[in-house]
């Protein structure tokens, strides 16, 4: 028993449960041939209801629901937006194996979009339930563990397909039991006592000995004053107001409920104001605000290419008459898109100053990849250019959250990498809805693809002239900052000696 209650109170238990859940829940073997499912003898829709009637519903759900779910979920603690992600992955997927209809797909897209909006939930619970110190190896491991799911449930899509081992509804049903799991593992996560911003605990001794001075060492060694300082601020008065009012009124009722609601509407307003002042201070700087902004345009392209890539395979060569082998080259764009990322970290660049014309350079080779894969009408030039279009974007996105998050806290880690995704979003809802939503201009896969590789060439243009302009400033400081007549004194003191 003992032995249990430690284990449960170690960081590897919640950090174990998580990465069931992560891995079980992202195993869908059918995702990489949803395409040839749908529009198969199982659904029988066409490729323009799926291209320009259902797969646009999951980008409008996701951004109407983003910022309410990035919100409930630090109030609600992580842990029950985890377990109704998982729920609402379960209705996505039962409602992709029992319904048909047009209507039926979208509200499937609908919850779907909700299912992913719910993911702040599970790259954040962690921090709220083990200590600092262990943050690195705990984001390393739920993160490894869903690129696994990933894989794994890829090379099974493509072993049971190629080998006719099951049928796709069949390998739905695998999915559903494979859902259950995961949703088992999030019912047992701890529940946190803390978020990060409106459940902030007060850590013992982070106040001193009566002075009124705080530990500047807490959270990461930040010396300006903090949301949780101002928190506590508010706390100390409330509970001092309740004392007096106990102490004088203990006739009336329990007065601990109002003291809680009350303590909860001042830190809900002082998080709203702190998110905001963090907000406009961080874009206050040029350099994250480049790096932001690659990140905003080229996530939207990226997710936008990922979302119909398989309506252009399935234009290049039907499913219906020959073999496919979606799930194998999403199998091993997963692999090299990881050693991508992870041999980056073993090269030695000066970001700061060649950073913009790398992301310029490298999203240049990402247009270069995305046209190949529309005018050249071969199946394996298309998933050749999509294996290297997904380990360029993977490449420099991981720059990016490391340049990012290089000088920030872990509140403003979260606040800038949620605004960036939501102006990805905001930008692809625009996209969707005027190039292939049906209420818009409704294009055939060809003309789309031709605009994602047209956007990838003007990030392209963009960022290698703000390269080529912070390389020319940087030699330009560099001059100014040369002492004058340096190769004269130099020979003087030669000459001397």
């Amino acid at each position: 028993m003992e032995a249990v209650k430690r284990w449960k109170s170690d960081w590897r238990y919640p950090t174990t449960l998580l990465c069931i859940y992560g891995f079980f829940s992202t195993v869908k073997p059918l995702e990489p041939f949803l395409i040839p499912y749908m529009t198969g003898p199982d659904k029988n829709l066409t490729t323009e209801q799926v291209n320009n009637h259902i797969f646009p519903v999951w980008t409008y759900s996701y951004l109407s629901v983003l910022v309410p779910v990035f919100l409930l979920t630090d109030w609600l603690r992580y842990k029950p937006v985890l377990v109704f992600q998982c729920a609402m992955l379960f209705i996505t997927t039962a409602m992709l194996l029992w319904t048909k209809s047009v209507p039926a797909m979208q509200a499937m897209q609908f919850f779907y979009g909700v299912v992913t909006a719910s993911d702040v939930a599970y790259f954040s619970y962690i921090y709220s339930v083990i200590d600092l110190k262990r943050y690195r190896k705990a984001t390393s491991y739920s993160r490894s563990v869903q690129l696994l799911g990933y894989t794994v449930g890829s090379v099974l899509g493509q072993l049971l397909v190629s080998f006719n081992l099951m049928s796709y509804n069949n390998i739905i049903v695998l999915t559903l039991v494979l859902t259950v799991i995961a949703l088992l593992a999030s019912c047992l996560l701890p529940m946190p006592q803390q978020s990060m911003f409106f459940h902030r605990r007060k850590k013992e001794g982070a106040r001193g000995d009566g002075d009124g001075t705080v530990d500047a060492t807490e959270h990461g060694g930040r010396s300006k004053i903090t949301l949780e300082e101002i928190r506590d601020e508010k706390v100390d008065k409330c509970r001092e107001t309740e004392e007096d009012v106990v102490k004088g009124q203990e006739e009336k009722g329990p007065k601990a409920e109002d003291f809680e609601e009350s303590v909860g509407a001042v830190s809900c307003t002082q998080v709203l104001l702190q998110l905001w002042r963090d907000f406009c201070q961080c874009y206050s700087s040029r350099q994250l605000l480049y790096w932001s902004l690659w990140w905003t345009m080229a996530t939207c392209g990226y997710n936008q290419t990922l979302n119909y890539v398989q309506v252009l395979w399935e234009h290049v060569q039907p499913s219906q008459n020959h073999s496919i082998y979606n799930g194998g080259v999403e199998a091993v764009s997963n692999l090299l898109s990881a050693a991508t990322a992870y041999g980056i970290g073993a090269i030695e660049v000066k970001w700061d100053q060649w950073g913009e014309l790398a992301l310029g350079g490298f999203s240049g080779l990402g247009a270069a990849a995305l046209f190949l894969m529309t005018f050249i009408g071969n199946i394996w030039v298309c998933y050749t250019g999509y294996v290297i279009f997904k380990c360029l974007y993977m490449l420099l996105i991981t720059i990016a959250m490391y340049q990012i998050a290089a000088g920030l806290s872990m509140e403003r880690y979260a606040l800038v990498f949620g605004a960036n995704n939501f102006g990805a979003l905001a930008l692809q809802t625009i996209i969707t809805s005027v190039v292939v939503d049906s209420g818009g201009l409704g294009l055939s896969i060809i003309p789309q693809f031709t605009i994602y590789a047209s956007y990838f060439s003007v990030i392209a243009v963009v960022f290698s002239l703000l390269g080529l302009f912070t390389i020319w400033r940087t030699q330009r400081n560099k001059r100014k900052t040369t002492p004058p007549h340096k190769n004269e004194s130099q020979g003087f003191d030669e000459h001397r000696f």
